[in-house]
This record gives structure tokens, C-alpha cells and sequence, in this order.
């Protein structure tokens, strides 16, 4: 899904999880316009966003994947090289980043979202790939959907105010019940990434502001 909003302000999130449970969101101001930070985030490398607990919090999120493998004897998953949401939007993204998640609608230079629908809860998540047409009506007990953009806004004349939410919505009591003692424990961490990665965004944002 792919339109022109430039004048609209409804958000391909209110569209696809206009209600949830949880919701977590970063703001930073960026000294570029919005066709500039859309770009950016269209391109930037998600793999090379980094902070020290951001790094922890990603290695313990993957431990007990790598620790199954070494139980089952199987070779760990090669580790990925570089993601983009623009590869993932072309549809050439590699599925050992963002096993199960997909392109929710993009409303260019103000919008990028992405899902997934998954029990989170569990030491190897168990990933339900929902097509992005049926995402808004999937309500299959037992998963927690999940919906995040960044979103690009003016503010004032030449600025951008760059936000990244990520949303969920739980489809039952027991999944809900689940996910909040989940959520108790990692919200610190979620943060910690959305936070990282608006900070990446607007860097590369202003480098390619300014050398333009």
C-alpha cells in the first residue's frame, strides 16, 4: 500500500491497530525536511544501529534461539548482513532479520510502517506471517500483533520531527495476561532501541541535508 498523504494527517498505524494494549514511542527533531528523513529511514542499515544496551538487550533476545540450536545440534542461522527498509519493501529483505514481519503501507515522505503478528513471550518467538491485507482483522487467540512506523512531520520550515512508535494488541485475555508480564520486562530495552534508531535516522539525515 502505497499513497500520497501529503494531506492528511492519518497515520498508516491508526489504520492497521487503531486499537492496542501497549504502545512505546520516540521523538527527535531532525535539522532536515521530511522528504530527506523519509529517505533516510527508507536506507538506513538497521544492523548498524548501536548503542551498549541496545547491543545487550539483542543478544539476550537471541540467546535462547542460539541455545536451542546448540540442544538440536543444528548449525546456529547465518547471521544476516545489513537490513533496509527499503529492501524489505522491494521484497529482497532476508527473512533471518524480520522473520514473520511485513510491510504495512508506506505514505511517502510522511509514513513507513511494519508488522507482525507472534507469541513474543516465548524463549524462541513463534512467528504467524500475516499478510498486510489481513492484518487489521487478524484476531487468532494466542498472538500478540505488533505495528511500527516512523513517521515524518514538519516542524517549522525546514525541520522534521521524526517519531517512531511501535504498537501491540493482543488477541485474547491469556495473550494479554502473558504479554504485560513480557512487556514488564523489556519495555527498558524497547525504548532503548526506538531511541537508537531516531538518533541513526537523524544523523544520516543531516549528513545528506547538508551535502546536498
Amino acid at each position: 500500500m502505497t499513497t500520497d498523504a501529503a494531506t492528511t494527517s492519518e497515520l498508516v498505524l491508526d489504520a492497521v491497530l487503531p486499537d492496542f494494549d501497549e504502545t512505546i514511542v520516540a521523538h527527535v527533531v531532525v535539522d532536515a525536511p521530511p522528504p530527506v528523513v523519509f529517505t533516510a529511514v527508507r536506507n538506513m542499515d538497521f544492523l548498524e544501529i548501536h548503542s551498549p544496551v541496545m547491543d545487550a538487550a539483542m543478544f539476550l533476545r537471541g540467546l535462547p534461539a542460539l541455545i536451542g540450536s546448540w540442544f538440536r545440534r543444528a548449525p546456529a542461522p547465518p547471521a544476516p548482513q545489513s537490513f533496509t527498509l527499503a529492501d524489505f519493501y522491494s521484497g529482497s529483505d532476508d527473512e533471518s532479520v524480520l522473520a514473520g514481519w511485513v510491510p504495512l503501507g508506506e505514505t511517502p515522505p510522511h509514513e513507513i510502517a511494519f508488522g507482525a503478528a507472534g507469541k513474543v513471550w516465548q524463549p524462541e518467538i513463534e512467528w504467524r506471517r500475516v499478510e498486510p491485507a489481513d492484518f487489521a482483522a487478524f484476531a487468532e487467540p494466542g498472538f500478540a500483533k505488533i505495528a511500527a512506523s516512523f513517521s515524518m512531520r514538519p516542524y517549522g520550515r525546514t525541520r522534521t520531527l521524526l517519531s517512531y512508535e511501535a504498537r501491540t494488541a493482543n488477541t485474547d485475555p491469556a495473550s494479554r495476561k502473558r504479554f504485560k508480564r513480557y512487556w514488564f520486562l523489556v519495555r527498558i530495552f524497547v525504548g532503548v532501541i526506538l531511541k537508537a534508531a531516531v538518533r541513526t535516522a537523524k544523523d544520516l539525515a543531516e549528513t545528506a541535508d547538508s551535502a546536498s
